[in-house]
């Protein structure tokens, strides 16, 4: 755009530049020349020449009063990526996929290498006279430039004339004839963290493998937002190979790397899909069967330092009827003050985080939400002060956070048939379908076929004969039996001497009792009907 805010031109894939009255927003023109998508454009203050870079290699200047390409400058061997003029726009500063930075006269058509890089370049700035040099990698540059006066850069050799076609520096650079950067070294350097180009999330949603643009490969988990392991520069593919784990959970976050960073998403209700046992977690004292919605222990994590402030702002003054508004009562309600309703023992109880999903204070996350009004804010977590309230959170975080309740989710069961193997002579123990939480463990139903064998069974001759069983199966039984966590006991008590060896198996394929059945179904079975699973006796303890 010009300087008045009165002109605006555009270019992209199409390969043509649009040049578009700002006031008005009707196309004026339409200008052809460049054979590839347009990447840089530049306008003089006067609005009355449009400098253009594109991915043909080409810098063209456009004479918008003539609607024609007044000069075509072949300065660089690869697609040009960002352009800077100095103030009288005598001068162009340009760089790209090619790594350099070139100074060219308009007017001469005489060009220089101001320096090399070791990355492509994306951004520059004309800042008197130096120039800021903004690269793939995270570090931004400062170079001598002689913006005011750039014939004084000329004058000290080395110079070139470029051609008029898009071959012509390919060509000279093949015969050996590339000039040697006026500058070898910049006047200063503003390093920045290597960014993220490459990631993996694996399979149990948890952990995500990254590669950043100095070659190092990390692993982070993401419940508690740091990095558990630095590998080193290795084979991003080989170490993805290297953690792959059989495992099934349900993507319940997304995420990209387009800053170079980490940005995860977590939309309600599908992120509140996945469940682990507490005790994959090591959580001391934990039931074997408590389970762990990962999403809403992450809420928990990244909002412990708000609720903790929000409980010393508040203090007694809280509600105890359980209720978080709806997103309905909530548009309705007043900018003025809070409304949040909380059952308070539930927002005490909620207050403990557990190890897993405890983030850095050091180093700590930012959150980017909005609320029932006003846009997108942006604040890390220990920034948070404890007045937000449901006019910034999404009021299902909120319900979560503080209440403990989550939004309907889809089926979290798994339906599966129970079945002896084919030729085997133990008897049928169910009829029917088998229902359980789709992250039940194999040695569940293990233990569940031997409580039907050993409990449901008894001796036929009165005594305890190991191989003398009569069905404990009743008649009639319902085609359709649930079995929760508890149905599948642990222990055997006084059956004890009598528990046989089970295997269970899919698709003739001996299950590892840590496998889920979810895991067993996308890996094992892998058709959309229900899962068929057989049992088999090995022998007898």
């Amino acid at each position: 755009m010009n300087e008045s805010g009165s002109l605006l031109v555009s270019g992209g894939t199409e390969k043509v530049l649009r040049v578009w009255d700002a006031r008005t927003g009707a196309k004026n023109m339409k200008l052809r020349g460049h054979t590839d998508n347009i990447r840089a454009l530049l306008l003089d203050p006067t609005g009355r020449f449009c400098l253009s870079g594109s991915s043909d290699s080409m810098i063209r200047l456009w004479d918008l009063g003539q609607q024609r390409c007044v000069h075509s400058y072949a300065v660089h061997t690869d697609s040009v990526w960002a352009l800077a003029s100095t103030p009288t726009f005598s001068h162009v500063y340009s760089g790209g996929r090619d790594l350099s930075l070139y100074l060219t006269d308009l007017a001469t058509r005489e060009s220089l290498l101001l320096c090399t890089k070791e990355h492509p370049i994306l951004q520059m700035a004309l800042q008197d006279d130096n120039i800021w040099i903004a690269t793939t990698d995270s570090s931004v540059h400062r170079w001598q430039a002689e913006g005011h006066n750039p014939q004084k850069v000329f004058e000290r050799g080395g110079s070139f004339l470029a051609g008029n076609l898009s071959f012509t520096r390919a060509r000279a650079s093949l015969e050996g004839s590339t000039p040697v950067p006026v500058y070898k070294e910049p006047s200063l350097t503003i390093p920045g963290i290597p960014g993220i180009v490459q990631h993996k999330i694996l399979n149990n949603r948890r952990h995500v493998l990254t590669k950043d643009t100095a070659g190092f490969v990390k692993l982070w988990e993401i419940t508690r937002g740091i990095v558990v392991e630095d590998y080193g520069k290795v084979s991003f593919e080989e170490k993805k190979e290297e953690l792959f784990e059989m495992v099934s959970v349900p993507a319940w976050f997304t995420m990209d790397t387009r800053l170079g960073c980490l940005s995860v998403h977590l939309e309600s209700p599908q992120c509140f899909s996945a469940e682990m046992y507490a005790t994959d977690f090591n959580i001391s004292g934990a039931s074997e069967e408590v389970k762990i919605n990962l999403a809403q222990e992450t809420l928990r994590g990244l909002l412990t330092h708000w609720m903790a402030k929000r409980r010393q702002r508040s203090g007694p003054r809280l509600s105890v009827n359980g209720d978080v508004p709806s997103s309905k009562d909530v548009s309705i309600r007043t900018h003025t003050h809070s409304i949040i309703e909380v059952d308070d023992g539930a927002e005490n109880h909620n207050a403990m985080v557990h190890p897993s999903f405890e983030f850095s204070t050091v180093s700590p996350p930012s959150i980017i939400t909005e609320g029932s009004h006003g846009g997108p804010w942006r604040k890390k977590i220990t920034d948070l002060d404890g007045t937000e309230d449901e006019k910034d959170f999404p009021w299902w975080c909120l319900d979560c956070v503080l209440n403990g309740r989550m939004p309907l989710r889809e089926n979290t069961k798994c339906s599966f048939y129970l079945q002896p193997c084919e030729g085997s002579n133990t008897q049928v123990l169910t009829q029917g379908k088998l229902s359980a939480p789709r992250i039940l463990r194999i040695n569940k139903v293990v233990n569940y076929v031997i409580e039907k064998i050993v409990l449901d069974k008894v001796p036929v001759d009165g005594s305890n004969s190991e191989h003398a069983f009569v069905s404990g199966v009743a008649a009639g039984q319902s085609q359709l039996s649930t079995l929760g966590d508890g149905s599948f006991r642990s222990g055997l008590k006084s059956w004890q001497k009598l528990k046989p060896s089970i295997e269970i198996l899919c698709n003739n394929q001996v299950l590892l009792p840590e496998m889920s059945l979810a895991t067993v179904r996308a890996y094992i079975w892998k058709k959309p009907e229900d899962l068929v699973l057989n049992y088999r006796v090995m022998q007898h303890n």
